[in-house]
């Protein structure tokens, strides 16, 4: 896998204010992205009880 072959982005919304889900591939672990003019932040993506939502991941 190729080092920019890691993170997928699932969803996008907004321009100024976006907001993103990418998945890691290797682990399946969706992450939120959230950037609102020159700052931002990436947190894991938890389901209600507290833990990380986990996509399945599909070897290519």
């Amino acid at each position: 896998m190729a080092k920019n072959d890691r993170f997928e982005n699932i969803y996008s919304q907004g321009t100024v204010n976006r907001m993103e889900i990418w998945m890691d591939r290797e682990t399946g672990v969706n992450y939120v992205f959230h950037v609102s003019g020159y700052s931002g932040g990436m947190t894991p993506l938890l389901d209600r009880d507290g833990k990380p939502v986990i996509s399945p991941v599909v070897n290519k």
